[in-house]
């Protein structure tokens, strides 16, 4: 007994965590609450004081080199110099971080007219009106260049965007995104001078949503380009771009977009009022940001379209929907989303009707056959084979005969074979990347094969399921039907059809319980609604006279009942 009482006392030495406390030796101060909740109340008043711009030259470069830590910071430059107006100098200095601004137009647009003599800084004697009077003439009706902070924006800062800020966080906000701060002794405001030069990704092609006869530019990671490509795509002034800035920490950009005459207003409000409510610390996808705002973030299924196209984009703001764009993302999200949004292409627009519908077709299968082709197999196989011709059923049997495993087994070896040979292409270099996918697959499927593992024809199965999965358009309905696909194979395995369809039940009724902002997933099919733009495949461009009746737009008409009026003689 001693023995091993001796060994189990060993064991938990070993691996039972003990909190051990003898090595801290601090100890915390014992503080009146009533104290400790005045000096809360202090420090939180004396931060609020500290973020105004206060009139003392030294005050606001103290703050800001402690912000900063100006002494350990190598890219925060903060530079002092003199600012000459009408014959007269000031103490001034600008604060910007290197590489995000253009150093020729801080040269040339602020320090250049600043700290130089010319026609604008000369020629009045009388330099008492220039010290800070903004308060003592508030009630006079003077000219506008009565004070130095007038003076400096009208004529000596050749900049065309300039906002003079009177606190501390708007300030360091303009510093974090790329601008220049200009602070001046005797003036309780600073300039906010936009002077962005950070290098970024050119516009590209697609990658992930190729088409052939669309357009050939995708968004970047920079939101001002990402905006000026929706711009000019909608070409009407009605097109909306709010910013909102979500995280406490890192305040990223969203851009919400939407046409406010076609737009429903519940809709944007709902956006925004999503965005404005995330109590989160960063930001720095819209992969995250597409997590944190959909409506049931346990389901698999996408409820948000991701897209990297600005036509794509353009095209669903014209129809009514609403677009987030998040800096540093080249994927713009589009809401609401339903299930058939995700198997149409960007392609369909492009090509004639009778092609688009073919291919769409096609997807639908697709998607069917990646879901459910596995679990069917291993159904018929375990409990249907008189379902099978007989010559069928002898080649399945035959093929079978030497193989010491059973169906579940090989149809699970293979088909987790089969997704890391995907990964494995996607993340070696993409030189070498559709090389190993292809070898992959015929050395591991054939060696399978000859060692008896796996029957041939299950080879087939799980090779048409995966290209089935690579016709789905949209990534993340791929990835939905890849996850599920492992619940039918062992529903099917359990009770066979039974099981897949028990399974395909309760598959029916989470999709038709789901909603995108407020829109069923289904529609328009469950519940049924007006059929007049929401057709399963497309009609001729010609007929497509209205807009989606789920999204209740304020226009519901988008081009007249004869539109092609070239056709018909008046």
């Amino acid at each position: 007994m001693k023995g091993k009482n001796a060994i189990s006392q060993m064991f938990s030495d070993i691996f039972i965590y003990k909190e051990n406390t003898s090595d801290y030796n601090f100890i915390l101060p014992e503080t009146d609450s009533t104290n400790s909740c005045s000096s809360n109340t202090a420090n939180s008043t004396q931060n609020e004081q500290d973020t105004s711009i206060t009139s003392n030259y030294n005050k606001n470069l103290e703050f800001l080199k402690i912000k900063y830590n100006s002494l350990i910071n190598s890219d925060v430059v903060i530079k002092n110099f003199d600012l000459v107006a009408m014959n007269k100098k000031f103490s001034a200095f600008i604060v910007y971080i290197d590489g995000m601004i253009n150093t020729d137009t801080i040269n040339c647009n602020i320090l250049k007219p600043l700290m130089l003599k010319n026609l604008s800084n000369i020629g009045i004697e009388n330099t008492s009106l220039f010290i800070n009077n903004k308060h003592k003439n508030s009630k006079s009706n003077n000219s506008n260049i009565n004070n130095l902070l007038d003076l400096i924006n009208l004529s000596l800062l050749p900049q065309n965007a300039v906002t003079i800020e009177d606190n501390f966080s708007s300030i360091i906000s303009g510093i974090n995104s790329g601008n220049c701060a200009l602070f001046v002794d005797t003036l309780d405001n600073a300039f906010n001078i936009d002077v962005k030069g950070f290098k970024q990704r050119s516009i590209g092609t697609p990658q992930n949503e190729l088409v052939i006869r669309g357009s050939q530019e995708a968004f970047t990671e920079a939101i001002r380009t990402n905006t000026s490509l929706i711009r000019r795509l909608v070409n009407n002034e009605n097109l909306v771009i709010e910013n909102i800035n979500v995280g406490e920490i890192s305040k990223t950009a969203c851009a919400v977009c939407y046409l406010k005459n076609i737009a429903n207003d519940n809709l944007i409000a709902e956006v925004k009022y999503r965005l404005n409510n995330l109590n989160i610390d960063y930001l720095l996808s819209s992969g995250q940001l597409e997590q944190l705002i959909d409506d049931n973030n346990k389901s698999t299924f996408p409820q948000m379209i991701a897209t990297e196209r600005p036509d794509r984009t353009a095209d669903y703001l014209l129809n009514g929907r609403v677009a987030v764009i998040v800096n540093g993302s080249p994927f713009v999200l589009v809401m609401p989303g339903v299930f058939l949004d995700f198997l149409s292409s960007p392609e369909d627009q492009n090509l004639k009707y009778q092609f688009s519908n073919l291919l769409k077709f096609l997807r639908i299968l697709s998607y069917f056959i990646t879901l459910l082709l596995p679990g069917f197999y291993l159904a018929i196989t375990t409990f249907h084979l008189d379902t099978l011709p007989t010559e069928l059923l002898f080649s399945i049997v035959s093929a079978r005969n030497e193989i010491p495993f059973p169906v579940l087994f090989e149809i699970l070896v293979m088909t987790i074979s089969f997704e890391l040979i995907r990964e494995a292409g996607l993340r070696v270099p993409s030189a070498i990347g559709p090389t190993i996918g292809i070898v992959g697959a015929l050395l591991v499927g054939q060696a399978a094969v000859d060692a008896k593992i796996v029957s041939p024809i299950l080879i087939i199965i799980i090779a048409v399921t995966g290209i089935s999965s690579f016709t789905i358009p949209d990534f993340s309905l791929s990835f939905h039907c890849r996850i599920l696909q492992f619940i039918f194979i062992i529903l099917g395995s359990l009770l066979g059809f039974l099981g897949i369809g028990i399974g395909m039940f309760y598959y029916l009724l989470s999709i038709t319980s789901l909603k995108s902002f407020g829109v069923p997933y289904c529609v328009p099919f469950s519940p049924v609604t007006n059929m007049k733009g929401n057709k399963l495949f497309l009609v001729p461009p010609w007929k497509r006279e209205f807009r989606k009746d789920f999204l209740n737009v304020k226009r519901v008409q988008r081009q007249k009942q004869i539109s092609m009026s070239w056709h018909y003689k008046k």
